[in-house]
């Protein structure tokens, strides 16, 4: 990929430059999303606190990263470690991002999966309901929080919630979590707003994650090794991690800001072109990596829905939000990304966010104006 102009300067007057000198804290900040949002907020100028568990993939996004940030590892269950470490950061918004993120590992271990994403999410609620300094809570959940219907067309963010495995029935009560908050206690003048923020299925490099698509085809081609694939027509709204974080950003700017009916429940979505099923994806990926080769295994599968479409048309009319990558793109620079890293090993992420942002501003998009 050709080389971008340099980052310094170019980031720090986004999203109306509210994060310039702000004290951000990112719960699950070793994670996948996580990691690129430290890193995003750190060339914005803002002060970083993270707290999450250690990084549990070799390689690490994250640790491979080294962003200064003040960090602690903590199990977001454990109440009183939560409440302490926001006492002490006294953070004026946070990205709540920690969770047991996979399908798979919630129908092996669904206590982690619930005890995380539901208690370990009211654990940071009631630890912000008791700082004194929030002004923003942004909480991601999933697009895998609709009771999904097979439906072609898209679940907007009236739509019944639901799941049928733990993982997705989880991320339901998480929404009814965080609304039972901001409506118990999230009223007054004086109190952070507080919103929730559901993407697609997220790609891009840096993620080194068991039982997701793009993680496994890397392995396989570094192993030489042909992929097992469980289900070539599932079909998801893949998009790039940089979109989903622009959304939150820009949600979390939106509620900086000050307004009141940002808070609530909010898609980040692709555009219809992004709604692609796994063997387009890895039809798709082969033209980067000709080695690359599958078979579909014949083995019974835990459920997964076959078809999952987002409607993001709220976050574009009222936020003004919109991606910038469309599919074929977002692949192009997921594979350049680890073709980098294993052919040279350099490290894009930096090279790739300026590239993001230089084509939102060409593009006239509002959070990078």
């Amino acid at each position: 990929m050709e080389k971008k102009p340099a980052m310094e300067g170019l980031v720090v007057m986004l999203f109306g430059g509210q994060y310039k000198g702000r004290r951000v804290l990112i719960t699950g900040h070793t994670g996948f999303k996580g990691s690129w949002l430290a890193l995003w907020l750190t060339e914005m100028g803002a002060q970083v606190f993270g707290i999450s568990l250690a990084p549990n993939t070799t390689p690490s996004h994250w640790n491979l990263l080294n962003v200064n940030i003040t960090e602690k590892y903590v199990d977001i269950r454990n109440n009183s470690a939560v409440v302490d470490f926001i006492n002490v950061v006294n953070p004026e918004v946070v990205f709540h991002l920690a969770a047991q993120p996979l399908v798979r590992q919630s129908y092996k271990d669904p206590i982690e999966t619930w005890s995380t994403n539901v208690m370990g999410t009211a654990n940071v609620l009631e630890a912000c309901r008791q700082a004194s300094n929030i002004l923003a809570v942004v909480v991601v959940t999933t697009d895998k929080c609709y009771q999904n219907q097979e439906w072609n067309w898209g679940y907007r963010e009236s739509d019944p919630l639901g799941g049928d495995d733990p993982y997705s029935a989880s991320k339901a009560a998480t929404e009814l979590l965080v609304a039972g908050y901001r409506q118990s206690f999230f009223q007054g003048s004086n109190l952070p707003l507080i919103a929730t923020a559901r993407a697609g299925n997220v790609i891009g490099g840096g993620d080194w994650s068991e039982d997701r698509l793009i993680p496994d085809i890397v392995r396989a081609v570094s192993n030489g090794s042909s992929l097992e694939i469980r289900a070539p027509k599932a079909t998801r709204p893949w998009q790039h991690v940089l979109e989903s974080l622009s959304g939150y950003l820009l949600l979390g700017q939106k509620l900086l800001d000050g307004h009141k009916e940002m808070g609530g429940e909010w898609n980040f979505g692709p555009d219809q072109e992004g709604n692609i099923s796994v063997l387009e994806v890895l039809t798709q990926l082969k033209k980067k990596w000709p080695e690359l080769g599958w078979h579909v295994t014949n083995e019974a599968q835990p459920h997964e829905a076959n078809l999952l479409y987002l409607d993001s048309s709220k976050a574009k009319k009222q936020l003004g939000w919109q991606p910038v990558w469309g599919i074929e793109e977002t692949l192009g620079m997921t594979a350049d990304w680890y073709r980098s890293y294993y052919e040279s090993n350099e490290l894009q992420s930096k090279e790739q966010l300026n590239h993001y942002i230089i084509l939102a501003q060409k593009a006239g998009i509002e959070w990078s104006q």
